[in-house]
């Protein structure tokens, strides 16, 4: 295993833990949410590598970025892989339904395996679990809450801005 870098940063959603090795990002936690990431005793403190990452938070935070370009090591099962690649698949302001994103993959009847794939998503925001909805429109679940993916989701609609 590669050594572990991690930084906190300071966000309109909260504090957001970032990890990553050299290989690229691996988490972004949410401070306040759910599925807090604990700092693990072998990971080093260093914002240096993620320098571009929060360079490109920030401006998606201002409405200025619609789509990362970042490194990411993100490590699931293949299934998870899939859900979560797909998620990267949905344009900036769109919203898909658990459902929709099921049929994407190939496996419509998986609507409650994609739910829980996309809840176990290391990469909120960059990788955008947000813009999974219900298929009645309603907000459902999220890591950082749900007054935060609606922020998100308000922000990408151009009706708030965050910074």
């Amino acid at each position: 295993m590669s050594l572990v870098f991690y930084t906190t940063i300071e966000s309109p959603v909260g504090p957001l833990l970032l990890a990553g090795d050299e290989r690229g990002l691996r988490r972004v936690s949410f401070e306040n949410g759910k599925r807090t990431t604990p700092v693990q005793p072998d990971w080093k403190l260093d914002k240096e590598p993620f320098a571009e990452v929060i360079r490109q938070l920030q401006a998606y935070f201002r409405g200025e970025l619609k789509e990362f370009d970042l490194p990411l090591a993100m490590e699931g099962t293949e299934f998870q892989l899939r859900v979560w690649n797909a998620l990267r698949a949905i344009p900036y302001g769109e919203t898909i339904s658990y459902a929709r994103l099921a049929e994407r993959i190939g496996n419509p009847k998986a609507v409650r395996a994609v739910g829980l794939a996309n809840g176990s998503n290391p990469i909120p925001i960059i990788v955008p679990c947000h813009r999974v909805i219900g298929s009645d429109g309603s907000l459902t679940g999220f890591g950082g809450g749900l007054s935060t993916k609606k922020m998100l989701l308000e922000l990408e609609n151009k009706q708030l801005s965050l910074l």
